[in-house]
């Protein structure tokens, strides 16, 4: 049976602000509100995010987004007033910048990302 969708969750303290920051970062309001404690955009064809209220996790989410242009995402983001952290070349011509939500959780943008090496 194949899997249809991916959806990576990112535990908060603070669901409103941090929906408020996620759509800064994404650059657009969520897709969805399925309930008081989730919110979620869809960042792919078949590929989520869903923020979810979960205070004992919050902090210790990892979620990388590969983009097209990394220096272009980044000035997006400044842009928008967030802080994306320096680009660095990581491996065989993958460049990688960071950046984490108001509770710690870490989301790394990738430019270069390929599905083969």
């Amino acid at each position: 049976m194949p899997i249809d969708h991916v959806l990576a969750v990112v535990p908060v303290a603070d669901i409103d602000a941090s929906a408020a920051w996620y759509a800064t970062l994404l650059g657009r309001p969520p897709d969805n509100r399925p309930m008081e404690t989730l919110v979620e955009w869809r960042v792919t064809e078949t590929g989520w995010i869903q923020v979810f209220h979960d205070t004992g996790r919050a902090g210790t989410a990892l979620v990388n987004f590969a983009v097209d242009d990394l220096d272009t995402h980044c000035a997006a983001l400044s842009s928008r007033g967030l802080a994306p952290g320096g680009i660095e070349t990581a491996n065989k011509g993958v460049r990688l910048s960071a950046i984490t939500d108001p509770d710690g959780n870490r989301i790394t943008f990738i430019g270069g990302f390929r599905t083969t090496y």
